[in-house]
Order: C-alpha cells, then structure tokens, then sequence
C-alpha cells in the first residue's frame, strides 16, 4: 500500500456551522467531486479533499460529524 488512510483527521480545517454549509461540488465535464464548505455569506469555497470513493465521502461526513452533504454543480 502506497497510502495509507489517516485517522479521523481533519487536516486542520474547522467547520463553523453558523457560518457555513457543507457541500459536494461536482463537476459536469469529468465527475470529480470535491468535498468542503461553502460560506453562507459571501458563496467562497473552502476545498477539503477530493471525493474518489464512497468511502472517501464516508470518511468526510465522519470527520465533521455530518449527516448529509448536497452537491453542487
């Protein structure tokens, strides 16, 4: 194995849930996702990790102990 899956870490990202959403952009062009969180205000993005995998989204939904994440195209 080449990688090797980290913890429950959240790579130093905070989520402020007063202050922002969780959303999946997807692309219509190629199908990559990428998981993060939109400010409610001002519609900036912060990215948190590209979404390959169920998995991968599992594993974002975990770290910032969501339940559903929108996408967004």
């Amino acid at each position: 194995m080449l990688w090797k899956r980290k913890g429950n870490q959240n790579n130093g990202i905070e989520f402020d849930k007063e202050n922002q959403k969780a959303v999946l952009r997807c692309s219509i062009c190629n199908g990559e996702q990428v998981a993060g969180f939109k400010d409610i205000r001002t519609g900036k993005f912060q990215e948190v990790m590209v979404i390959r995998s169920g998995r991968d989204l599992d594993d974002f939904r975990q770290m910032y102990g969501l339940e559903d994440v929108p996408k967004e195209y």
